[in-house]
């Protein structure tokens, strides 16, 4: 299958597009404007006034522009039959985090090898639509969470490993930090000696601007050693002097310390994959070169020490007593696993996205503006993406299966789906839900079927993974709607499967990895009025981390949905303050928005006291665990809820580290 570089097959028809959509622009955006007067934004100091000096000025330039908008309407909607679905993007990196490189890693061989997923509902609407969902200056937001979210995802990966003299064993948790995996599956020590100290020994707040850290390395001397292909950082941690480390006894305590330094990462440098964390001064709140970050995490990390050793991992003087908030937060985590000793994987709150993610699927990038914004930014870590997804225009009849209704589907908007990668894409695929209805029928609302490379044995057989990106019908009330899409989306992804498969079982030339499927789905895991969706067979045939059954979440899972009304407050205006208040019941249940039942009339802020549940959890990460190679498994490693965007959206991302085990035992 070809990858569509262009949203059309000729120069000319492009050419043409461009021409009619320039006609057609300074009518749309007054258009945007004038609407958006009405819906004042919190740095809006006096409505009235803006409506008076401005309604008449956007409403004059509109009257002179419809005409040039009609010209330009009558080229730009027939175009429309003839433009491609999607747009792909790729900027090429010959580096050593480049896809190239990262195919030759893996060879199918050894233990397995883990991938990383996210997904978020980034808002990124025409400002007067943003606004209703009490977000603001959408250019100026696509910029940021293109951003940040390139800088959480290339910081390092920051490995933790405990040695002490009178104990040669190491934690469970803490063992993989001893090892470098390399590119033909074995495992390998980390050269260097440990150190012996009281604490982390961490030079991020040594006097050096984070900036100068990651332009110039660190100090010499320093005890974190970042480097090599994986951009990994070694912390390293000791016991007190003539003692055992308390961690070494304790694999809970070593985990929380490693969760804490892997979540509040330090900064990291180069172009792609280690590319510089901007501070605080430039307005990004959530700023890995922050100097609260690295300070954070120090605490979390001898917090965690000093749970299991009667406090004797106080902090030094050097950054004062640790603030009490911090210890509960570790005790929680601690005393939550412990009452859930059979989960297998690693979940927590993050206040920034997993270091080394690998792919990101994003929902209602509506704004083409934007999207191209939010591309820019984001190839500076992602090599492959995949934007402008949809259709526009006149379709034609859209016939909904159940009520077999036809109706004239006309698409102002696209799907809003977005995808990036830093493996190679195969093949994509685009459809349409038929079934729109109302306001949301004027996006062309759908999913995104994607095919990538991930490694090649040495027979040169492929090694493969499916992704699926999907954003559904949103009203409440709409229950049979969701599942007749849902039911479309599993039909379309078994013929995407079968189309793009060059493998046979007698001469298999691929192997599959992992079937991954995330997006915002618009129904939650609680509400009594979601009960058709949550018995849908896409969870059979699928695997919700989050999940214990229908209407029944895992404790520690909670909502994605945040309560539009607190957006904007002091309390949750950084990453690390919405963290912090996520982590608490009452926090949850002041800033999250908890499912709304049609058969009660009270509003949701006076039922929270009666809510079950940890919030409204719409945006979600399935994966299979059959449909994949013979003998290969994949089980969840991580999964984290994510605050970093914070400010920037309505929604929490979410992310889940995927390991898939080849039953090959050799190391």
């Amino acid at each position: 299958m070809v990858l569509y570089t262009t949203p059309f097959s000729n120069s000319c028809l492009s050419a043409l597009h461009a021409v009619s959509w320039y006609l057609i622009f300074p009518c749309y955006w007054l258009l945007d404007q004038l609407l958006a007067l009405f819906t004042p934004a919190p740095c809006q100091k006096n409505q009235l006034l803006c409506l008076v000096l401005f309604m008449p000025i956007y409403l004059g330039f509109l009257v002179a522009s419809l005409p040039f908008a009609f010209l330009g309407f009558l080229f730009w909607c027939p175009l429309q039959c003839a433009r491609r679905p999607y747009v792909y993007s790729r900027l090429e990196d010959k580096g050593p985090a480049g896809g190239g490189a990262l195919l030759r890693e893996w060879k199918g061989t050894g233990p397995g090898k883990s991938f990383c997923f996210a997904t978020a509902n980034v808002c990124l609407l025409p400002e007067s639509l943003a606004r209703h969902n009490n977000v603001y200056k959408t250019q100026v937001r696509a910029k940021e969470i293109g951003h940040r979210i390139r800088n959480g995802a290339s910081r390092p990966q920051i490995k933790i490993y405990i040695d002490s003299p009178t104990n040669t064993s190491i934690s469970a948790a803490s063992f993989s930090s001893l090892v470098s995996p390399q590119g033909d599956g074995t495992a390998r020590p980390v050269p260097g000696s440990i150190k012996r100290t009281a604490s982390v020994d961490y030079k991020g707040n040594s006097g050096r601007h984070p900036s100068d850290e990651a332009a110039n390395g660190p100090a010499s001397g320093d005890p974190m050693d970042c480097g090599g292909p994986e951009n990994a950082c070694i912390v390293r941690i000791a016991g007190e002097e003539g003692g055992r480390h308390p961690e070494a006894d304790d694999p809970s305590a070593a985990a929380a310390a490693a969760g804490g330094q892997a979540r509040d990462g330090a900064a990291a440098g180069g172009p792609r994959g280690q590319t510089p964390n901007h501070s605080r001064r430039d307005g990004d709140s959530g700023s890995l070169g922050s100097r609260s970050a690295s300070k954070e995490s120090l605490v979390k990390a001898r917090a965690a020490a000093g749970l299991d050793s009667g406090g004797s991992g106080e902090p030094g003087a050097t950054h004062g007593k640790a603030p009490a908030h911090k210890a509960s937060v570790v005790k929680k985590v601690a005393a939550r696993k412990r009452r859930h000793p059979d989960e297998a994987f690693d979940h927590e709150i993050s206040a920034f996205f997993p270091a080394n993610l690998d792919f990101l699927c994003l929902q209602e990038v509506f704004d083409k503006r934007a999207a191209t914004k939010l591309k820019h930014q984001l190839h500076g870590y992602f090599e492959h993406i995949v934007y402008d997804v949809g259709v526009y225009g006149c379709q034609g009849c859209c016939c909904c299966r159940r009520c077999c209704e036809a109706h004239c589907c006309f698409k102002c908007f696209n799907s809003g789906l977005f995808f990036a990668s830093r493996y190679p894409v195969m093949d994509a695929a685009y459809h349409c839900y038929t079934n729109g209805k109302g306001v949301d029928s004027l996006a062309s609302k759908g999913a995104l079927f994607l095919k990538v490379q991930v490694g090649s044995t040495p027979q040169d057989q492929r090694i493969v993974g499916y992704i699926t990106c999907t954003h559904l019908h949103a009203p409440e009330e709409d229950s049979a709607v969701r599942c007749e899409q849902l039911d479309m989306l599993l039909e379309w992804l078994a013929d995407f499967r079968k189309s793009t498969s060059s493998s046979s079982t007698a001469n298999p030339e691929e192997l599959v990895a992992f079937d991954v499927v995330c997006g915002d789905l618009n129904f939650d895991n609680c509400s009594s009025d979601d009960k058709l969706e949550q018995q849908h067979s896409l969870f059979t045939r699928y695997k919700d981390p989050c999940r214990l059954g229908p209407g029944e979440e895992k404790p520690w899972a909670i909502g994605t949905m945040l309560d539009q009304d607190g957006i904007n407050d002091e309390d949750v205006s950084s990453p690390e303050n919405l963290q912090k208040v996520l982590e608490s019941e009452e926090g949850r249940r002041e800033y999250l928005a908890f499912p709304i039942s049609k058969t009660s009339g009270a509003g949701q802020k006076g039922r929270k006291d009666v809510l079950k549940g940890n919030g409204r959890r719409i945006d979600y990460m399935l994966y299979a665990e059959e449909g994949l190679c013979p003998d290969w498994k994949a089980e969840v490693e991580e999964f984290s809820f994510i605050t970093q965007l914070s400010g920037l959206t309505d929604h929490l991302p979410v992310a889940m580290r995927l390991m898939v085990s080849t039953g090959d035992e050799e190391a």
